[in-house]
């Protein structure tokens, strides 16, 4: 799929901007991996998808640096707290399947980074000492990268912080041009 049709399809699927980005302009924060360690999402050491079993922070960018465009995908939700689980939670549940099913009608290799970490299976393999069931779906959130989001939503002319009551969600599609 050609990134005008892959722009165009983002938005028809319901993602309320979408933009595209080389992968060499993303900027990479590394001091924002000791955050993972607090936990406060629950999946730190308890889920492929998320640090210390993701990788490092160095192997992370080289991922995300493998594909030279990245498709940046947003959603906004009429949401009071963003602490609140009870609404966050869902709201980036439908977030990533939304980039899935994007993804998955582009029908090309490339990476998926989502708007929090893999949810493919409750709990993760992982906790049962089992392999990734899913290993070619997985998805790593932004947080996991290192991605400092706030920089890659002005970079792409998105609002990161949207106001009172509403909370922006991100997620992107890195992949190779067509031709």
């Amino acid at each position: 799929m050609d990134e005008k049709k892959l722009l165009e399809t983002a938005l028809e699927l319901g993602f309320a901007n979408a933009a595209l980005i080389d992968t060499r302009d993303l900027v990479f924060m590394p001091a924002f991996r000791p955050l993972c360690r607090e936990n406060l999402c629950g999946k730190y050491g308890a889920n492929y998808a998320c640090p210390p079993d993701c990788g490092t922070v160095e192997e992370m960018r080289q991922k995300v640096l493998g594909w030279p465009r990245a498709l940046v995908l947003q959603t906004m939700w009429d949401i009071e707290d963003p602490l609140d689980d009870s609404q966050v939670k869902p709201a980036k549940g439908q977030h990533n399947r939304l980039t899935r099913q994007l993804i998955d009608q582009a029908a090309a290799p490339g990476l998926m980074i989502g708007a929090s970490g893999c949810s493919l299976c409750t709990p993760c393999a992982i906790t049962e000492g089992l392999p990734c069931r899913f290993p070619d779906r997985q998805y790593s959130c932004m947080s996991a990268y290192c991605i400092f989001v706030q920089e890659l939503a002005e970079r792409c002319g998105m609002e990161y912080d949207c106001g009172p009551g509403v909370t922006a969600f991100f997620s992107m599609y890195c992949f190779e041009p067509e031709g």
